[in-house]
């Protein structure tokens, strides 16, 4: 049987899903076929229910919790640190607000983040791998950073606005949860389980091999030297990664109380396999 497995061309990912990727893993009569896409287009595919398994934003899970269920491993959830916002200058927060912001995508959970925390802003929408360029050329004002852009902005002569990771461990004292994957419940609850224990053998086969991963992991890094990436892989293939446990996930209901609180969202269905 074939299973679609949709994930994001960036190194945490690829270096999670290697050993499904590479033929690391025994899957009996499963067939794991991988399809790479950014993070928004995979969150609009869910919306049609158009893959077995993918990676999803957690904001995104809350509008297709009724036809997915989060897997418990293979999660990226940054503690004290998350998606960032830059721009050419320092701002303040109260100045952010009135700036125009380059995001990731509507569905993505950093755009949510940003959402709890300043309220109504002008943004506008810039594949990930841009917005720096949108917010040097002036298009934007500020830009939301997801993926490796959190540890070169200095580099690239930005100044960091807000570290949304930060200031959500400061709200709640929880680590931030940014993506996740979901499995169709359609598949059965059986076929379900199956693929949540290979996913786990996946991040581990990394973990154990990890020079090898990186290898792999490294082309999907967009020109980040090996040592960067393999820091970035670091924060974001974790403990939370191996299994979310009892702080991950009351990091996702916070989250997604929060935005239906504010009325961002449905309401939470949490279904974790």
């Amino acid at each position: 049987m074939k299973i679609q497995v949709g994930h994001s061309p960036d190194a945490d990912d690829a270096f999670m899903f290697y050993a499904l990727a590479h033929d690391k893993l025994n899957t009996g009569s499963l067939e794991f076929q991988h399809i790479l896409r950014d993070i928004e287009t995979l969150n609009r595919w869910a919306l049609e229910k158009k893959l077995e398994v993918t990676a999803l934003s957690v904001h995104a899970y809350a509008h297709v919790a009724s036809e997915y269920a989060l897997l418990r491993h293979g999660a990226s959830i940054g503690e004290k640190y998350g998606p960032i916002v830059v721009s050419r200058e320092q701002l303040s927060l109260e100045q952010l607000r009135a700036k125009k912001i380059a995001i990731p995508g509507e569905l993505t959970t950093a755009f949510l983040a940003l959402q709890l925390c300043l309220g109504g802003f002008q943004y506008e929408i810039v594949p990930f791998d841009k917005i720096f360029d949108a917010v040097q050329t002036g298009n934007a004002d500020a830009g939301l950073i997801i993926h490796e852009g959190q540890l070169t902005y200095s580099k690239l002569g930005f100044a960091k606005v807000l570290d949304l990771g930060r200031w959500w461990y400061d709200k709640t004292s929880l680590p931030l949860p940014l993506g996740v994957n979901g499995v169709r419940k359609d598949l059965g609850s059986e076929l379900c389980r199956q693929i949540s224990d290979y996913m786990k053998q996946s991040i581990d086969f990394g973990l154990e091999h990890r020079e090898e991963a990186m290898k792999y992991a490294i082309k999907y890094a967009r020109n980040t030297e090996l040592k960067l990436a393999d820091r970035f892989v670091g924060m974001y293939v974790n403990h939370f990664t191996r299994d979310l446990g009892d702080r991950g996930t009351e990091a996702i209901r916070k989250l997604l109380t929060e935005g239906h609180s504010q009325g961002l969202i449905p309401a939470p269905n949490i279904e974790i396999i």
